[in-house]
């Protein structure tokens, strides 16, 4: 038997659901006027091969993330921010080898909070920030779709990459800025018996960067000691950009590894030329050299040279590269094809990232 459909009822339905739509909507209008939920994040992966070399147990660089061989997932990366009128909190949640490498695999969640922060933008011109949030220090940083190179840098790999404590930003104009912190020392979130801290700050003008960073060094609380680094840049053209990264670090309270002190430390400087060809395509070279130094021990110099394509279509970035490390003639972490020790190493990755 055909039912017979009431007509009143599903107007009455159908007018109930329209209001209650129409109220939900108004109360989001209002909420976003005072707040604003956004999500982003990024996931990237990778194919790498070294030439010449002896086996997986040889095929890594000494600096952080892309270092497996074949086919690799870098992360994935969620980055979830609420912002209100003056204040405002953000989480940074990664997931994959180069976030837990990133992490030290030492955080709350098995290692995927990378940033969990809270600011206050107090006026225009000063904002403070509480929680754990990436490092002020260095050229690169973690997220590979903010760096030209997929793979990085000596200077990164050796420098702080988070802090947990408190900053303060002063912007005095559009062009000089101030930021002063103190933190726990770097990549350290527990520092239960060591009562010790860090300090550091950055002083900004017409886009160059120096950077300080001081947490005395105690090897117990993972010091690092003093770094001072540079960080810039200019537009040749508007097609070329040069950038600059230089840095300085000496820890006189290094551990030696025999439940003694040291000093050791680092230093180094790279070179960023890059060249837009057109909307979608670019190149660039990064040119480094770096060296470590220790007590009783000679520099243990290196240059690593790094030539990057980088082919944009809509939200995703392919990176072609080619890497070539090579350490000084009496060094030679490497192993050859024919089972010798070598100083050098090349490689080739082909990266793909995908950001939201």
């Amino acid at each position: 038997m055909k039912q017979i459909i009431n007509t009143k009822f599903v107007k009455n339905i159908f007018l109930s659901s329209l209001a209650l739509f129409s109220a939900i909507t108004v109360v989001a209008q209002e909420e976003e006027s005072a707040s604003k939920f956004t999500l982003s994040g990024s996931i990237d992966a990778y194919y790498r091969t070294t030439f010449k070399d002896g086996g997986d147990a040889t095929t890594a660089t000494p600096t952080s993330f892309a270092n497996q061989t074949g086919f690799a997932l870098g992360m994935a990366n969620l980055i979830g921010t609420y912002e209100m009128e003056k204040t405002g909190v953000v989480v940074d949640l990664v997931f994959g080898p180069r976030g837990t490498e990133a992490t030290f695999n030492n955080d709350v969640l098995n290692g995927i909070i990378n940033q969990a922060y809270a600011y206050w933008n107090v006026s225009d011109k000063t904002t403070l920030t509480i929680g754990r949030f990436n490092t002020w220090v260095g050229y690169e940083v973690i997220a590979p779709a903010a760096n030209f190179n997929y793979s990085v840098s000596y200077l990164f790999s050796n420098g702080p990459f988070s802090h947990l404590g408190a900053k303060a930003d002063f912007a005095f104009s559009d062009d000089v800025s101030l930021m002063l912190a103190i933190t726990n020392p770097w990549d350290t979130n527990d520092i239960s018996g060591s009562g010790v801290y860090a300090v550091g700050g950055q002083l900004g003008v017409y886009g160059q960067y120096l950077n300080l960073y001081y947490d005395g060094g105690s090897p117990t609380a993972g010091g690092l000691g003093f770094e001072i680094d540079y960080t810039g840049g200019f537009d040749i053209t508007d097609s070329f950009f040069f950038g600059i990264n230089a840095a300085y670090n000496t820890n006189s309270n290094a551990d030696d590894g025999n439940g003694g002190t040291t000093t050791a430390g680092f230093y180094g400087a790279a070179i960023y030329p890059q060249v837009t060809t057109s909307e979608s395509f670019a190149i660039g070279l990064r040119g480094e050299y770096f060296a470590t130094t220790q007590d009783g021990f000679d520099d243990v110099p290196v240059t690593a040279l790094t030539l990057t394509g980088s082919f944009t279509k809509e939200n995703l970035i392919i990176k072609p590269e080619i890497r070539l490390d090579s350490f000084g003639k009496d060094n030679e972490p490497f192993f050859d094809s024919n089972g010798g020790t070598t100083n050098s190493l090349s490689s080739f990755a082909l990266a793909a990232i995908y950001s939201f």
